[in-house]
């Protein structure tokens, strides 16, 4: 038993000494994010740095209608998305996704494709975006004409880009706006568009927060094909050092009676004192983010279902296709809010929509034949969310209010910037998976879904990682100073490690470089 105890004590004190620095950095930089996130372009953004699609297209020059634009660019037939936007170059643009092949031999790509982007007034294709188009897209974005736009040259992925989401769109424009909050854009170098911004105060914080917090120094090089490792591996290092702190720490505490100091501890020096308490006290909430954080990676896709996509071809009643007798794009502004940014066709539930966006709040859906306000037929919707799936629905429940499994969080939020409008339908379904289908009840649209894998990584990652549970974000501040003062806790804890952990690293580097007795009498 002592012997066990020593190997005990070791594998803590040296884990500490490797690892005490890292939980330090992760408690600060997680109060960091708890405020600034990791920089991201949300649909509000982009919307809000469009120009009004009524005034831009108020010019001299005729705007084609979607199906002669689609004809002349060659792209006419069957379609997976279409959207009309002052979106790259500062010019009109039709971005259109064509519907994936019906050969279901062929592999189902991971992400959508990025579009193919037409000139809505000559109906050519983009071939190139180069540094004058993607200067154009940079000053329409900031909408301002004579913004002083510095061009930064053309980068594959940065400390800022690091999402996969943006691998379509590589390699990628970097431009400074010139404007007073010192914004970084980057535009896609497929599309034209700008796809990410990141303000100087967000990039300066992601240093000190999320840049730090996820290792990020080890995307993007040549560590970058080990980053996950790294972190599983660092993560089930810091839970072992976690366990093995707190079995010392209550193994050495004295519950009953005291030291001879007159103390519970048997410590008399400050920062092992204090490494003592603040380790007992912040053992559990230690352990909960170091696991949490595990699980955050998905660590050998535990939480992957292996459950089929859900078929929204079925739900849709086939892919989109623009009608033979479509509403004018005059006729669908005329309908829309002037301040409407984009149109979007979209196929649903077996009717062709047009969604007008704006900036703030949900689109007009309109009909893409009549430009009429789009009214859902009772039980529609659900009807159409039948075919989703090959199995029975066991309810369809309508949301008023988000719960667990539904929720909104702030943009800047690793689960936040995604459309969560409410009220909203739960489909439910009778499968293996247990699966959940999430719709917008106005559009039409699939939300999401969740099985009972991902509600189990909902439990094991967002609930103990981020403290997303309702009742305690909707008391805010109480939320901020709680997960505040247990991060100052861990902190401490940490610091006092990492001071301890160097003050042994030094000690042994002395006695390794002190010669011998008998050494040091034979050099005399």
């Amino acid at each position: 038993m002592p012997h066990a105890k020593r190997w005990l004590y070791l594998i803590h004190r040296w884990l500490g000494v490797l690892l005490c620095a890292f939980f330090a950095m992760w408690f600060v930089s997680g109060v960091v994010m708890m405020y600034v996130g990791y920089p991201k372009l949300t649909q509000a953004e982009r919307l809000a740095h469009l120009p009004p699609l009524r005034t831009a297209l108020l010019g001299p020059e005729r705007v084609l209608e979607p199906a002669e634009a689609l004809q002349r660019a060659g792209l006419a037939g069957l379609l997976q998305d279409l959207r009309l936007a002052v979106a790259s170059g500062g010019r009109a643009v039709y971005l259109v996704v064509p519907a994936a092949p019906k050969d279901n031999a062929a592999p189902r790509p991971r992400r959508a494709p990025a579009p193919a982007v037409i000139d809505a007034l000559t109906g050519e294709r983009l071939q190139q975006v180069d540094a004058a188009h993607a200067i154009a897209s940079a000053r329409a974005f900031a909408q301002q004409p004579d913004a002083a736009i510095d061009y930064q040259g053309t980068i594959d992925e940065d400390a800022f880009t690091h999402s996969r989401a943006l691998d379509v769109h590589r390699p990628l424009h970097r431009l400074h706006l010139g404007d007073g909050a010192g914004t970084v854009v980057y535009v896609s170098g497929t599309t034209g568009e700008v796809v990410r911004d990141a303000p100087l105060h967000e990039r300066a914080w992601n240093y000190a927060g999320a840049w730090i917090h996820w290792l990020y120094p080890f995307r993007g090089n040549a560590f970058n094909a080990y980053w996950t490792d790294i972190v599983n591996w660092l993560s089930i290092a810091g839970i072992a050092l976690t366990v093995t702190g707190t079995v010392v720490g209550v193994l050495r505490w004295r519950f009953k009676g005291r030291y001879k100091t007159g103390s519970r501890t048997p410590y008399r020096g400050f920062m092992m004192r204090w490494h003592h308490v603040f380790g007992l006290v912040f053992a559990a909430i230690t352990f909960t983010w170091i696991f949490s954080g595990l699980m955050s990676m998905n660590p050998w896709k535990i939480f992957d279902s292996g459950a089929a996509p859900l078929r929204q071809l079925a739900m849709n009643g086939g892919p989109l296709e623009i009608p033979a007798q479509a509403a004018p794009l005059q006729a669908l502004l005329s309908a829309a809010s002037p301040n409407t940014r984009e149109l979007r066709w979209v196929r649903s539930a077996g009717y062709t929509l047009v969604l007008a966006h704006s900036p703030g709040g949900a689109p007009a859906v309109l009909s893409a034949t009549t430009a009429a306000p789009h009214h859902w037929p009772a039980g529609a919707l659900a009807q159409a969310s039948t075919h989703l799936l090959p199995h029975a629905v066991v309810r369809t429940e309508t949301l008023t209010a988000y719960d667990l499994h539904y929720y909104d969080r702030a943009a800047h939020t690793m689960t936040g910037g995604a459309e969560k409008p409410l009220p909203a339908l739960r489909v439910v379904f009778d499968d293996p998976h247990a699966t959940w289908v999430h719709i917008d009840p106005h559009t039409g649209a699939v939300l999401g879904r969740t099985d009972s894998h991902r509600r189990t990584s909902r439990w094991l990652f967002a609930m103990l990682y981020s403290w997303d549970w309702l009742p305690l974000l909707e008391r805010r501040p109480l939320w901020d100073a709680l997960l505040i003062v247990l991060s100052l806790g861990g902190a401490v804890m940490s610091v006092t490690g990492v001071v301890m952990g160097w003050r042994r690293l030094g000690l042994k580097l002395r006695e390794v470089k002190k010669p011998s007795a008998p050494a040091a009498q034979r050099a005399a």
